[in-house]
């Protein structure tokens, strides 16, 4: 791989909107993504990821606002990018017929300066089905290999939708381990992903969408320790009453379920509130499995933001 340095932000969009009849798709949309970062766009189904994306990609055309790629209008400048971006579709894009090796060979050949389509296929555990017909490759070899046709033109943008989709834990560690390397190259990444830990692993700032606008944008930390000072996180091996414990730790404080699993406490934190909680649990015999102080889960904020799952 190689490194990109350049002022010039690697994806640019100010105020996009995009309607469909009566349906506004993408409603004000602002994202920026610097080069070598990790840009994770979530959001419920419907929220407006693939229509951004495709807007991005040169596959949809704004009802207003600005998109810049690479600091060029993916429309009308779309032969000058298609060879400087990588595009990873979930259903792969692939011929039923063509064998794995000669398909990445196939998008090498759009490249000046492919990566050699053997070494891709070794690090993504391919090289044995290299001649093996795409219809043939399970779920998770089709996966890598549409994220291998991405990457073999040494994009300085890609575009991953779902990359870990249907990958078991081996493969997906391998992912995340070649998506962290693409950016420590310098080579921008946009990732959409219905995996929150994915999200909370691999990006520099993650933007929450709902109904096409942004409900929260930042770091994962940021985004997991706001509004969460006075705050305690708890999972236990067996459920407890909320109401019970909350009125055990007497005025100030309240014991509520979590939206993703678990249970929060609310009030001031300091070291005999966890001493008395952990004992409340062991009179009962419960096993606290989790403490962790001033943090929420990304499914938390997710949950609170949008009030719907990932998926």
């Amino acid at each position: 791989m190689r490194a990109y340095e350049s002022s010039t932000p690697a994806l640019a969009v100010r105020g996009l909107v995009k309607r469909y009849g009566e349906v506004t798709a993408v409603d004000g949309l602002d994202l920026e993504l610097a080069r070598g970062d990790i840009l994770a766009l979530l959001g419920p189904n419907g929220a407006g990821k693939t229509t951004t994306v495709e807007i991005c990609e040169g596959f949809g055309v704004p009802d207003e606002g600005t998109v810049e790629v690479l600091g060029l209008d993916p429309i009308a400048d779309n032969d000058a990018l298609r060879a400087r971006i990588g595009v990873m579709l979930q259903g792969g894009g692939a011929y039923p017929g063509a064998k794995a090796g000669e398909m990445l060979r196939l998008c090498a050949a759009y490249s000046a300066d492919p990566i050699d389509p053997g070494w891709l296929l070794d690090v993504l555990g391919l090289t044995e089905a290299a001649g093996t017909p795409y219809r043939r490759l399970s779920g998770g070899q089709q996966q890598r290999l549409a994220l291998a046709c991405a990457l073999v033109g040494r994009p300085e943008l890609v575009f991953l939708d779902e990359p870990t989709a249907g990958l078991d834990a081996h493969a997906r560690i391998l992912v995340w381990e070649l998506i962290e390397r693409l950016a420590a190259d310098g080579v921008a990444v946009l990732l959409t992903t219905h995996l929150l830990d994915e999200a909370e692993q691999l990006a520099d700032q993650i933007v929450i969408i709902d109904h096409g606008r942004a409900v929260a944008a930042g770091t994962p930390a940021d985004l997991t320790s706001r509004d969460t000072r006075d705050q305690l996180r708890m999972c236990t091996s067996d459920p407890i009453d909320p109401d019970q414990l909350g009125g055990a730790l007497g005025d100030g404080y309240r014991c509520l379920p979590a939206p993703s699993g678990g249970y929060l406490i609310d009030g001031r934190i300091d070291p005999p509130l966890i001493a008395a909680v952990t004992a409340w649990c062991a009179q009962r015999q419960v096993l606290v499995t989790e403490l962790v102080v001033g943090r929420d889960s990304l499914e938390d904020v997710f949950l609170t933001l949008t009030g719907r799952q990932v998926r």
